[in-house]
């Protein structure tokens, strides 16, 4: 080996996904944090850490001189980049080569054809692979791209040269929708990739998204690891891979195979990369190159399972000048692995980001199982990143044994105090077509409009009643978020029992924004339990003790439940919170006291039941990226008032109502998650004089705002 310390370039669980095999090899790792991740897992795995600077990733993660000053201060002799920020940039490949760094990478020339989606179509197409029709020319304008739609047809794609991941993708249908979609893509491409270059190609109706992974060595050697199906997309965000397709057989997983292998030797290739292909479904010996990843991709861990061979570890070889000894008789594709992606985000409140403290954390390793994650219990996750979070992988000798393993291994998976999609992937892996293999990447589109998320049930709510009962319980007194007259008597006790008669316990507990009353007479360990005047149920409840964080098993009629739950200070508005999970269902209960119960009703009186409320708030912290009106303008409902950009993705925020809008935002403002973006005074009330609502001033720390 040419070095012995690593500097991982990236953070989160790909971080640590790398670290880990780099201390099995035993190579000293360094790894690098903003501010927002002084306390991140990676950091503690690795050997070192060094900071780059703010949470901003331009000026952290981004930053190319930062990472540099990092190398030569901790004596690394190369660097990791992981995937996504410097992975596939080319003159950051260069820096480090001037200064004697290896980079665990492609060469320059790699990375500069292949990281321009333009120019690696017209370089593949010179070699005998296929492309999707389209027109890729560097540096087209809005107005020449418009002119060369029509040729190309509609439905077309949107699609920046630079960067991955589907960021900036836009589909166009017809062409009234083209120049507000190329001016978003534009945008997200600037911001994400500092490169607005577009380029435009024919939709391919309902295709399949077939990668290859290859590995390449500096002597030549060139070889294919098979492909993953990675057609289970949202917003071009792969959510669920599988490694091997269904779709192909053998003699086409050769020729795709081969055709990948072709793209690498264009442009002398080396270490690991991945070829991505469409396919369409009607015929599936058809592909279209569409680009080549020069890097190592988030469902790599697929492949790994099903051929057993460790990426991570032939990346730094290679890097180090071995021979890949592997031929492509060698490898073999044993059984079938499937990949989801765990995100923050709200998936029944459209997708918005999350962001939180993780306060219990549950995480399945076992047989035919992996979770690659850069959680930690305790752990702020910010909105500055992309939202993922970790990888729960699963194994089987086929396909519907793996698909069942990774069901059970979400069931298990606790993450509370943060909302995440693990009910979401459980939902999509019990869909029909999910099962049967009848994949495409409009499939998830599709189906979300009939998704069913759970919401609390009795489980919930009687164990969120019982475990309260087991708090008052602990302290031995009541509390006086109950609002009993009894409240500081001796004559309380915590079971419902007082002098002269028995009355219940009275718990408020809001779910979804609903309301409900719970009643419990009698103790934790034998409860009755009567839910918002309903019938009276039988109930029981084991916690560990402490009754603040851990597991419960809740008997409710006979039925045995068990839960993982967590107590939040929860905020001053709504009260304390009760998190809990449950078969991958997380509910978030919250626990008003009696003040807060009052200031609920009051608002709730002050508003006609069912009409809109006419302050638009921001549903998750981010920057302000556009403002489509000026304050004083007149609205209809449902028009765009101004876009947020959160964790790389862009989020457009509509009128509630028609009529004249009082928004005082600036492009570039940071607003945080509830605040007051804008309000509009109905038309009737603006017609008759009245003065539009103002908004609320900023809270402190959430940028120049003037609102």
């Amino acid at each position: 080996m040419t070095f012995d310390t690593v500097l991982v370039a990236n953070r989160g669980e790909i971080a640590c996904r790398v670290i880990r095999t780099l201390k099995r090899m035993g190579l000293r790792t360094v790894a690098v944090y903003s501010d927002d991740d002084a306390g991140a897992r990676h950091v503690r795995e690795a050997h070192c850490a060094i900071r780059l600077g703010p949470a901003d990733p331009r000026h952290s993660y981004l930053d190319a001189e930062a990472v540099l000053a990092a190398c030569l201060a901790s004596g690394a002799g190369a660097v990791h980049p992981g995937y996504g920020f410097l992975s596939e940039n080319a003159s950051f490949a260069r820096l480090l080569q001037d200064n004697g760094i290896a980079f665990i990478g492609p060469g320059v020339k790699a990375l500069e054809l292949m990281g321009d989606k333009i120019r690696s179509k017209n370089h593949v197409s010179g070699y005998g692979v296929p492309v999707i029709p389209g027109i890729a020319e560097p540096g087209l304008s809005d107005a020449e791209l418009m002119a060369a739609a029509d040729s190309v047809g509609y439905p077309l794609l949107i699609k920046p040269s630079a960067g991955g991941g589907g960021k900036g993708m836009q589909a166009v249908a017809q062409p009234g929708e083209l120049p507000a979609a190329l001016a978003s893509a534009r945008r997200v491409a600037e911001s994400a990739f500092g490169d607005d270059t577009l380029f435009l190609e024919r939709l391919i109706q309902a295709p399949r998204h077939i990668e290859v992974q290859v590995l390449a060595d500096t002597h030549g050697n060139v070889i294919h690891l098979g492909e993953r199906e990675c057609s289970l997309q949202r917003r071009h965000q792969k959510v669920i891979e599988e490694a091997p397709s269904v779709l192909l057989d053998t003699a086409t997983r050769e020729r795709i195979g081969e055709a990948a292998c072709e793209a690498a030797r264009s442009v002398d290739y080396t270490g690991a990369g991945t070829v991505e292909f469409l396919v369409s479904g009607q015929a599936p010996d058809e592909f279209f190159f569409m680009e080549m990843n020069t890097r190592l991709q988030v469902e790599h861990p697929v492949t790994e399972m099903v051929t057993g061979i460790d990426l991570v570890e032939w990346q730094v070889r290679i890097a180090a000048g071995e021979v890949l000894d592997l031929s492509q008789q060698d490898v073999q594709l044993t059984g079938h692995a499937v990949e989801a992606r765990v995100y923050a985000e709200d998936p029944a409140q459209g997708f918005l980001p999350t962001a939180g403290t993780v306060e219990l954390l549950a995480e399945v390793q076992g047989e035919g199982i992996r979770t690659d994650s850069g959680l930690v219990q305790g752990q702020r996750v910010s909105s500055s990143y992309d939202p993922m979070l970790a990888k729960v992988i699963a194994w089987g000798p086929d396909r519907q044994s793996a698909l069942a393993r990774l069901d059970a291994a979400l069931a298990d998976t606790v993450i509370l105090g943060i909302g995440t999609n693990i009910e979401y992937l459980r939902l999509l892996l019990a869909d029909d077509d999910v099962q049967a293999g009848e994949l495409d990447t409009t499939l998830i589109e599709r189906r979300l409009p009939g998704l069913r998320f759970r919401s609390a049930d009795d489980v919930e709510l009687a164990a969120a009643g019982l475990l309260r009962l087991a708090v008052l319980q602990e302290k031995g007194q009541p509390s006086p978020s109950d609002g009993s007259p009894w409240h500081g008597s001796p004559w309380y006790r915590a079971d419902g029992w007082r002098l002269g008669g028995t009355r219940p316990l009275s718990v408020a507990v809001t779910a979804g924004g609903t309301a409900h009353t719970v009643e419990i007479t009698g103790t934790p360990q034998a409860a009755r339990v009567r839910i918002d005047g309903g019938a009276p149920l039988t109930a029981s409840l084991e916690s560990e003790p402490g009754a603040g964080a851990g597991q419960a098993r809740l008997a409710l009629d006979g039925v045995v439940h068990s839960l993982r739950f967590v107590h939040t200070p929860g905020s001053p508005e709504t009260g304390a919170e009760l998190w809990t999970s449950r078969g991958g269902y997380t509910a978030v209960l919250g626990l008003p006291d009696r003040k807060q119960r009052l200031r609920a009703r009051l608002a709730a009186s002050g508003r006609v039941e069912g009409a809109a409320d006419p302050v638009l708030r921001s549903p998750m912290p981010g920057t302000v990226v556009t403002v489509a009106v000026q304050d004083g303008d007149a609205v209809d409902a449902g028009q765009v008032l101004l876009s947020v950009e959160a964790m790389k993705m862009e989020h457009q925020l509509t009128a509630p109502l028609a009529g004249r809008v009082s928004i005082s935002l600036r492009t570039g403002d940071l607003v945080k998650a509830g605040q007051v973006l804008a309000s509009v005074t109905p038309a009737e009330a603006a017609q008759d004089g009245s003065d539009p609502a103002t908004p609320a001033p900023p809270t402190e720390g959430a940028g120049h705002a003037r609102i």
